[in-house]
């Protein structure tokens, strides 16, 4: 599975972005999907998850309320949308893909199987 994640830009304190991971291969339905973001200096951390057929969702405490994650298996694509931006958002946000996933709960870097290049958001106050 190869991921292309997109939608990245600069926006201003509250605004929003939606960010898309396209997916190639006919294999994408069969995987569970996240959403990582890594900030300068600080280690990549788990932002959101999404079960193979959109049923399930899981997002980080951080994010709650604000980032929705949702998939479209038709158009081999996962989107982030992202509310209410704060600058601690800023980061570079990646999509990755795993094969095993209990359906619900927080991914781990080191147990995903595929990654995309990151796409930067900065988030100005």
């Amino acid at each position: 599975v190869q991921l292309q994640a997109s939608g990245g830009g600069l926006v201003q304190a509250g605004g929003s972005l939606r960010l898309s991971c396209a997916a190639s291969g006919r294999t994408f339905i069969t995987y569970a999907m996240g959403w990582f973001r890594q900030a300068p200096g600080k280690e990549r951390e788990f932002v959101a998850a999404i079960n193979w057929n959109g049923s399930s969702a899981y997002w980080a405490d951080s994010v709650k309320g604000r980032f929705t994650i949702s998939r479209d298996n038709a158009k081999n694509t996962v989107y982030l949308q992202m509310n209410s931006l704060k600058p601690e958002d800023t980061a570079v946000y990646y999509c990755a893909a795993v094969k095993y996933y209990s359906d619900y709960g927080p991914m781990s870097v080191g147990g995903m199987d595929y990654w995309g290049k990151g796409t930067q958001v900065t988030v100005s106050s």
